[in-house]
């Protein structure tokens, strides 16, 4: 038994070595000409997924994989708490909140009609719908319990929310020097529109980090949202005719959110004023902070299968890619009136 424990966690370490190694080879593809357009993050996740494709995904180091993809991503962005201006929360904190559920109802309506359009599997597509409106992968792993759906329909959403919402994150990254918004206001666009919480932060770190730190209160705006919506698919479960006698999960709270809060308010009220740091220090925080994103960020792009996207779910892929090109448009209004 002991010697179980120790080789778990030897591939424990091993595996977070391995996203670490692919992160690092990401910072290098990154200062090539071209490639420093996007960045660290995107060029590492790109690495991840045409390994993936290329070799499989590496079995024997899943347990690591997985620790750099939940706790590291969450670690990241409690760490980027310090960015943020808590003033700005009591300005606009609310308002995005509301936008955001504006844009979590319109993308589970729009995917779950458009998959009925076009003949397609309608469990999947619910998923599709949560990931794309709420928090992706961790939507979907949450909502999925809930609507009894299948193992295989879970894992395909969650490769295709990883898949789209990498490719629309890369060309927000791209596009945003040419965009009429300021920095905040993409931000907040990408905070309101994008899918996991790597995605956003993976689009909105090229604009700086006041545009990161809004861009990551928007999008855990969302997260938050995702408590109440799925009592509401709980309440939803109970009342169907096909309902059975354990139609109801336990929901995870999103934890990390009140640590990134918590890390706001120390950097807006301690920090500086309480706490003398000079700026060599706050420098190194985040280069470490990118780091740690950078390797969760690998351990994403690990999970995508074009395979199984090709073979399984081209329509519901095709409902949620109009569900995300539809919800950009009208967040990128509403982010500018």
């Amino acid at each position: 038994m002991l010697q179980q424990e120790k080789t778990y966690e030897q591939r424990m370490v091993t595996g977070i070595g391995f996203t670490f190694i692919i992160a690092l080879f990401g910072y290098l593809l990154a200062m090539l000409p071209g490639f420093s357009r996007v960045g660290p993050l995107a060029c590492a996740i790109l690495l991840a997924i045409i390994y993936r494709q290329l070799f499989g995904y590496p079995e024997k180091f899943r347990s690591g994989i997985h620790f750099s993809t939940k706790y590291l991503l969450r670690t990241a962005i409690i760490l980027y708490g310090l960015k943020l201006n808590i003033d700005v929360i009591f300005e606009d904190g609310l308002g995005l909140l509301l936008k955001g559920a504006a844009g979590i109802v319109f993308s589970i309506l729009l995917t779950v009609y458009l998959a009925k359009k076009f003949k397609a599997n309608t469990e999947l597509a619910l998923l599709l719908g949560a990931g794309t409106g709420i928090c992706g992968a961790a939507a979907i792993a949450a909502v999925s319990p809930i609507v009894k759906a299948k193992d295989e329909d879970t894992a395909i959403g969650i490769g295709i929310i990883a898949l789209v919402g990498t490719v629309f994150s890369v060309i927000y990254a791209v596009i945003m020097p040419f965009l009429p918004l300021t920095e905040v206001e993409f931000g907040v666009w990408a905070g309101l529109s994008l899918h996991e919480l790597a995605h956003v932060a993976l689009a909105a770190e090229p604009a700086g980090e006041e545009a990161l730190a809004m861009a990551l209160l928007a999008k855990l705006g969302r997260v938050l949202l995702l408590v109440p919506l799925c009592f509401i698919l709980m309440y939803w479960m109970r009342h169907r005719k096909d309902r059975t006698e354990d139609g109801t999960a336990k929901v995870s709270f999103p934890w990390f959110l009140l640590g990134f809060i918590a890390m706001s308010f120390f950097g807006s009220f301690v920090l500086g004023s309480h706490i003398p740091v000079t700026e060599s220090i706050m420098n190194l925080v985040d280069i470490l902070t990118t780091f740690i994103l950078t390797a969760a960020m690998v351990g994403l792009g690990l999970n995508v299968s074009l395979k199984d996207v090709r073979d399984k779910a081209l329509r519901p892929l095709l409902a949620m890619l109009i569900t995300s090109v539809v919800l950009s448009v009208l967040m990128y209004s509403l982010v500018q009136l």
